[in-house]
């Protein structure tokens, strides 16, 4: 999986340093004695900012900022190139929220600033750690981001985390006190002299932001959006690829903040009354390998009638190890889950038929999300039609398609550094290795540069031959309301009445407009003609009537999409300035947030 690599909350102790240490001297001095743990002099009353790299992100700049490596997720690994029909949205830096939440000490929360913002920020107020989280390719960001601490705050302790904590000379490129690897709300407790054993708070934070389709912002409003909830970090199953399953313990090892199903409950329960959410996106490398844990969820789902919907990350061997009606009892309605490739080496594919699987999850609703990889050890240019083609065949609602990247801190990794097979970062930038672009080391089959053309070759042939996302995932729901619209368990009937419940206006408005879009493709409009069809037999009148007044209306935000894109328009996220209120050692900060 890879969503987590933008998001888990980890803060790796600087080897051979000390500059956080109650007996230390200056920053940087590595001379003096070392503590077996290192800790703030000024503990819980220690003034910390917590923030991401500075922006804008969505283009090409001497920081490590890509054009084709935006801060979307969806847009950047899955349907880049559907144009009008790419889903668009951000993600908030939820580890740092997680860290935020959960310490005691006066803690401000900057996400998503440019430069300036950020500037300003350590300018204008008095801070004692400034803790920065990154992923790899804005290590350069970081660097500059140290730079400007220590001209603006030069007697604050820096702190680094992210993934960037996984490059082997980190230390060497940036000027932090601390690098930080795995649990950062321990770490960052341990740090100030807090208890890291209490129970976690979790905070409450909303799934999305800004999402966008055919030119249209979707709402925001509570209820909308589903809540992100994070039960654990980390992946046993440990793939030799997966930077979070290696930071977080490596195969057979996570980390978990909630351990069972009741603990569990309780906190969807607070975050249903509290932000008013019935759907919750799961933020688990691999959520239902926890048996235990989820089915006792289910046992109390059923008990107090929630009709919750989960949007899950799961292994196809997970999955078939549940039955059908246990995974639509649970809510499951979104499954992202690893492909890989055909023939694929992994064991969570092993004796799984990921074609049926897919198919079987679709018919009861479930939308899949695929993921694969291109250029895996026995790729050629030779058999990568194949490969694509064998991926595109599932006909899954989403599809992520990744190069075969070597991330520091992984199994494979070290396989190609101990093979002498990596790219030297100065035959390519660490900002251009973040899986959407070029290999960072010599593929035995295909060559410098093939790689490219092959990963969009993969977008391209799923976007031509299944159609945009939006219509697959609109067949799919309707296949789930027609199975369970009248199932005898009233909280299965009211979720998916719930979920489907934009079917007969706006889903039909889109279908029409799509239909437009593609009158010179026969084949695709055929498909929209009769998904249409369906949707008026059941729905009746009403979806006839608003397929043609949604759908002219929608023609006009997509007309005006398609000019901005071709004008070359990017999507930024807003800032996001948040403070926790003093409290109590021992107790969670409670947030304050605005939009800046």
């Amino acid at each position: 999986m890879t969503i987590a690599n933008t998001i888990t909350p980890v803060l790796k102790k600087r080897t051979g340093t000390s500059p956080g240490d109650a007996d230390s001297g200056a920053p940087g001095d590595s001379t003096r004695s070392q503590s077996p743990f290192p800790t703030h002099p000024l503990g819980s009353r220690a003034r910390v900012l917590l923030t991401s790299v500075f922006g804008p992100y969505a283009q090409d700049d001497e920081y490590g900022s890509r054009k084709i490596n935006p801060m979307e997720l969806y847009h950047n690994q899955v349907t880049r190139v559907q144009g009008v029909f790419s889903l668009r949205m951000f993600h908030r830096s939820w580890g740092l929220m997680l860290i935020q939440a959960n310490i005691a000490a006066p803690c401000t929360l900057l996400d998503f600033p440019d430069m300036g913002r950020f500037v300003a920020e350590i300018t204008t107020n008095q801070y004692d750690i400034v803790g920065i989280s990154s992923i790899i390719p804005n290590v350069g960001k970081v660097r500059k981001m140290c730079e400007l601490i220590r001209a603006h705050r030069p007697a604050a302790t820096i702190v680094v985390g992210g993934h960037v904590a996984n490059l082997p000379d980190l230390d060497e490129r940036i000027d932090a006190d601390h690098i930080v690897n795995g649990d950062g709300v321990r770490w960052m407790r341990r740090f100030l002299g807090e208890d890291e054993s209490q129970a976690i708070y979790h905070p409450r934070i909303t799934s999305g932001i800004g999402a966008r389709i055919l030119g249209k912002k979707q709402s925001d409003k509570p209820g909308e959006v589903a809540a992100t909830l994070i039960p654990s970090v980390g992946c046993p199953m440990g793939c030799n690829f997966c930077s979070t399953s290696a930071m977080f313990g490596g195969k057979g090892k996570c980390v978990h903040f909630y351990e069972t199903g009741d603990e569990l409950f309780e906190v969807m329960c607070d975050l249903e009354r509290d932000l008013g959410v019935k759907s919750f996106f799961v933020m688990d490398e691999n959520f239902l390998m926890h048996r235990k844990r989820a089915l006792r969820l289910l046992e109390l789902m059923r008990e107090h009638g929630k009709s919750w919907a989960l949007y899950v990350f799961s292994s196809a061997n997970a999955l078939r190890s549940y039955t059908m009606e246990q995974l639509v009892g649970l809510g499951i309605f979104w499954v992202w889950m690893g492909l890989e490739g055909k023939d694929s080496q992994y064991g969570k594919l092993s004796g799984t038929d990921t074609h049926e699987l897919v198919r079987t999850l679709q018919s009861h609703g479930i939308r899949v999300l695929g993921s694969s990889i291109i250029g895996l050890e026995e790729h050629t240019p030779e058999n990568i039609d194949a490969a694509i083609d064998h991926a595109v065949s599932h006909n899954t609602d989403f599809h992520q398609f990744m190069l075969y990247t070597p991330i520091p801190g992984t199994p494979l990794y070290a396989e190609h550094e101990a093979a002498g097979t990596l790219l030297d970062p100065g035959e390519l930038s660490y900002a251009d290795t973040h899986g959407q672009h070029r290999f960072n080391y010599r593929h035995p089959h295909i060559a410098p540069g093939q790689e490219t053309e092959f990963l969009l070759r993969a977008f391209q042939r799923d976007f031509e031959v299944n159609g945009p996302s939006l219509i697959r995932l609109t067949r799919t729901m309707l296949e789930g309301w027609r199975r369970y619209k009248d199932h005898p368990e009233r909280r299965i009937r009211q979720r998916y009445a719930w979920d489907t419940r934009g079917l007969a206006t706006m889903y039909s408005g889109a279908l029409w407009a799509t239909r437009h879009w593609y009158r010179d493709d026969p084949a695709l409009s055929a498909k929209i003609v009769q998904l249409l069809k369906d949707i008026y037999r059941e729905f009746g009148l009403k979806s006839r009537l608003a397929a043609s007044l949604v759908g002219r209306y929608l023609r006009s935000t997509m007309a005006r999409e398609a000019r901005r894109l071709r004008q070359g328009w990017t999507y930024e996220p807003p800032t996001f300035y948040e403070t926790n209120q003093t409290v109590a050692a021992g107790s969670p900060g409670q947030q304050s947030a605005a939009k800046v």
